[in-house]
């Protein structure tokens, strides 16, 4: 009996990934889905490329604020609840960002947009801390970045392909059908995972006091830090790659969607690498730190070929093959730094799990914008990416006291 029950709560556990991976892929699709018609969006809107980056802005700003909301009120309230209002939420969101008719009203609305979007990538990660521990975890942080990936993949393909026959009101549209179809999954997939006994109580006090002993912990704090320096690089290809692409370079916009597609397709491979490196050192020790060094040292070689490759004004191959290195290292740094980060935690992995989200998301909402106020151009995106990665790699290298202590979680209090 209690072997058919553990092989049951086996296949249950690998039944809930792919239902996390589509929850966490809330940020790939809420940006990723639109991108091709960003100067298109610009033009409809009589608006600048500036402003019409702030549409990411806004909703990777409602992704990180979002984060540290859901966080905390899952810890308190547990996983399901707040993740299926918040679904819903995304969803309505969706539509009403269709029929925006100003550029400030798109802005606001996609700030609503990123805050309930929020609740699946965060929900998800605590899920994850919930169910599975040491490089298990790992492999299974892996699995929600690759099935995730597949999003960035198919969201700008799907961008291209509506954006023949629709507008960029219409891709609005398919977002919110999206995210029903997202409200249904969670529904019937994600059981709750935190038992009311390990359920945090108290107010706003309470919650602020969960907040500071993460970043009040060295090791996470150390690993958040590095995860938002390098997601810092990698928002700066999302914002302005399309920009880079098709007014620097003329590809259109089912070109860049292509191109776009197969970048992301990167990320899924480096996400299935990380999975494997986990699985093959389980019952051994993983340096996970190790593995994320290397792929710092990678992604600052290629951001530095990236910037060399504008500044000679290389022809777009020159440009592109480092550019997909970059873009699939994050599918190994993603999983592997949060794996390594919420390994530090012991209670309150909700709030844990939205300060690794909100330190990126904010990384990425306000460098990019700041930066290409002059207009995005690919000297600026490799650039940016190159300081990125080689402060995320000093940070990590410079911090080994902290950081080369073991992977494992503490056991529970």
């Amino acid at each position: 009996m209690s072997g058919a029950s553990s092989a049951e709560d086996a296949r249950g556990r690998r039944s809930l990934l792919p239902a996390l991976g589509a929850l966490s892929a809330f940020g790939p699709l809420s940006m990723d889905l639109y991108i091709p018609a960003l100067p298109q969006l610009g033009r409809d809107l009589h608006t600048t490329e500036t402003l019409a980056q702030v549409t990411m802005s806004a909703c990777l700003i409602g992704l990180a604020l979002g984060q540290l909301l859901w966080g905390p009120i899952s810890d308190r309230y547990g996983r399901r609840r707040p993740l299926l209002w918040a679904v819903a939420g995304f969803a309505l969101a969706s539509l009403v960002c269709a029929l925006s008719p100003s550029i400030e009203l798109l802005i606001a609305v996609r700030l609503l947009q990123g805050l309930c979007g929020a609740a699946g990538m965060v929900i998800a990660r605590a899920v994850v801390h919930d169910v599975y521990e040491g490089a298990e975890a790992t492999a299974g942080f892996a699995a929600l970045t690759a099935i995730a990936g597949a999003a960035p993949v198919l969201a700008p393909l799907l961008g291209g392909l509506l954006l023949t026959f629709t507008d960029w009101r219409g891709l609005f549209v398919a977002l919110g059908v999206i995210g029903a179809l997202l409200l249904l999954t969670a529904a019937l997939a994600v059981p709750e995972t935190h038992p009311r006994a390990e359920r945090t109580t108290g107010g706003l006090g309470n919650d602020l006091r969960g907040i500071g002993a993460a970043l009040g912990n060295g090791p996470f704090l150390v690993f958040a830090l590095t995860l938002g320096l390098a997601a810092g690089g990698f928002f700066a290809y999302l914002q302005m790659s399309s920009f880079v692409l098709q007014n620097q370079f003329g590809v259109d916009a089912q070109g860049f969607a292509l191109i776009f597609a197969m970048n992301s397709g990167g990320i899924v491979l480096g996400a299935w690498l990380s999975r494997r490196l986990a699985r093959r050192t389980d019952g051994r020790r993983f340096d996970g730190r190790r593995v994320v060094l290397t792929s710092l040292t990678l992604g600052t070689a290629a951001a530095a070929a990236v910037l060399a490759s504008a500044l000679l004004h290389s022809p777009l191959p020159w440009l592109l093959a480092p550019l997909f290195v970059l873009v699939g290292l994050h599918g190994v740094n993603n999983p592997t730094l949060t794996a390594l980060a919420l390994s530090r935690i012991t209670r309150g992995a909700g709030s844990a799990s939205a300060i690794l989200g909100t330190l990126s998301a904010l990384l990425g909402a306000l460098v990019p914008p700041l930066l290409s106020r002059a207009g995005a151009s690919a000297a600026l995106m490799g650039g940016t990416m190159l300081v990125a990665f080689a402060a995320a790699l000093v940070l990590l290298a410079a911090t080994g006291r902290i950081t080369r202590a073991r992977d494992r979680p503490d056991p529970p209090a």
